[in-house]
């Protein structure tokens, strides 16, 4: 691999880290319950890490490329449901779900179950939990994503 890719490999395994960690982070952290699209978001960015991961160790120069850019198309992903999202939390569309429950573990009866989805916090999708600068999560999410796989795919096109 050249440089370049080289360079495109360590994007597409470390951007959709960051940005899990930094969801995660807000998660368990910064008490921001995700929404369902907010789960929507994420599966990509798994499935990227895991992807781009095996770049780094699977033999063969031509498959290696090939998953930095399965990666980076699953980067794009997470960041085309970032701007759907966004959309919705900015009232430019209606969103395909309004809210989403987080239930607490260990309930074991069906009394404790319906307790726990009583008291979960309601997260709506068209809500957005935090701004900085007018930009959501999700919209920061469709920013980086994007903007990363364009990046991404630019560098695995350039030669030395």
């Amino acid at each position: 691999m050249t440089k370049n890719q080289e360079l495109a490999r360590a994007i597409a395994f470390g951007l959709p880290l960051a940005l899990l960690l930094g969801a995660l982070g807000s998660q368990y952290l910064g008490g921001l319950y995700p929404c369902e699209m907010c789960h929507w978001q994420r599966w990509p960015h798994y499935s990227a890490v895991l992807i781009a991961g095996g770049a780094f160790i699977v033999p063969g120069r031509a498959m290696r490329q090939s998953l930095v850019l399965v990666a980076a198309l699953l980067i794009a992903l997470s960041g085309a449901i970032g701007v759907f999202h966004a959309g919705v939390e900015y009232h430019w569309w209606n969103g395909i779900t309004a809210c989403t429950s987080t239930i607490a573990g260990g309930a074991t009866t069906s009394a404790e179950r319906l307790a726990a989805i009583m008291d979960a916090p309601m997260i709506r999708c068209d809500v957005a939990q935090w701004r900085l600068a007018g930009i959501s999560l999700a919209g920061f999410n469709a920013i980086l994503s994007l903007g990363g796989a364009l990046t991404i795919l630019a560098l695995m096109r350039k030669t030395r």
